[in-house]
C-alpha cells in the first residue's frame, strides 16, 4: 500500500471545504471551512502517521494542521518542537488541539507548562495556564494553589482575552476541585466580575467563576 502524500490530503481537504462552516469558524478566529466530524473521519482512516503529520503541519494550512494533530504521535515531539509549534499556532482551534491532544500527552508537558505560564506573549501564556488547569484537576500535588490564586487575583481582570479565559478557567477549577480554596475562589470571582455578563446559551454553564463553581459542585453532589 502506497503512503498517502501531502498533496493527496490537501486535495481531499479542499473537497470538504464548506463556505457556511468557514463563515461560522471565522467568527471565532479560525480560518478553515472543514466540518470537524469529517476531519476526524479522515484522521481515523489515515491512522497514526507521524511523518505525514509533520509535513501537514509545515503547510501552515489550518485544516491540515488540525488533521496533523489527530494523526501524530504526541510523545514523539521534542520540547523545542512543541514550543515552536505553539508559537506558530495562532488560530484558536489549532492552539487548543495542540495543547489538549498533543502537549498534555508529551513527557515535556510540565517543563512547557512552567515556561509558557511566564511567557510575555499572552497567547503562549494561556497555554501554560491551560496546562496548569489540567494539573489542578488531575495532579495537584506540588502545585501552590494559594500562589496561583494570588496571581489570578492580581492579573485576571486586565489580562488579554485569551489569557483571561485560561486564567478564569483555572480559578474555577481550583474552586471546583479543592474545597479548602473554594470560598476564596468564589470571592475572587465575585470581586473581579470577569465574564459575569458573558452570553451563555440555555442549558450551558456560565463561565463566570462563582456560577461555574457552584453549578459543578452541585452536580458532583447529586
Amino acid at each position: 500500500m502506497e503512503a498517502t502524500t501531502v498533496a493527496e490530503v490537501l486535495a481531499e481537504l479542499a473537497t470538504l471545504e464548506d463556505r457556511k462552516v468557514r463563515a461560522v469558524n471565522e467568527k471565532h478566529g479560525d480560518d478553515h471551512g472543514v466540518n470537524l466530524g469529517r476531519l476526524r473521519a479522515v484522521a481515523k482512516r489515515l491512522k497514526t502517521q507521524q511523518e505525514l503529520a509533520c509535513l501537514l503541519w509545515e503547510t501552515g494550512d489550518t485544516a491540515a494542521r488540525l488533521l496533523a494533530l489527530l494523526i501524530c504521535r504526541p510523545k514523539a515531539f521534542e520540547r523545542a518542537e512543541l514550543d515552536a509549534m505553539l508559537r506558530e499556532a495562532r488560530t484558536p482551534k489549532v492552539h487548543d488541539w495542540l495543547v489538549n491532544y498533543v502537549v498534555k500527552k508529551n513527557p515535556h508537558a510540565e517543563q512547557l507548562r512552567m515556561a509558557w505560564s511566564a511567557d510575555p506573549d499572552p497567547v503562549v501564556a494561556s497555554a501554560g495556564w491551560a496546562l496548569t488547569t489540567d494539573r489542578v484537576a488531575k495532579k495537584p500535588d506540588g502545585l501552590d494553589l494559594a500562589g496561583l490564586l494570588d496571581v489570578i487575583e492580581a492579573e485576571l481582570r486586565d489580562a488579554p482575552d485569551r489569557l483571561q479565559w485560561a486564567m478564569n478557567h483555572c480559578l474555577a477549577q481550583i474552586g471546583i476541585e479543592h474545597t479548602g480554596y473554594r470560598a476564596r475562589a468564589i470571592d475572587i470571582g465575585e470581586r473581579l466580575q470577569v465574564l459575569r455578563d458573558y452570553p451563555t446559551p440555555p442549558n450551558c454553564t456560565s463561565p463566570y467563576a462563582p456560577i461555574w463553581i457552584s453549578e459543578m459542585v452541585r452536580r458532583q453532589s447529586d
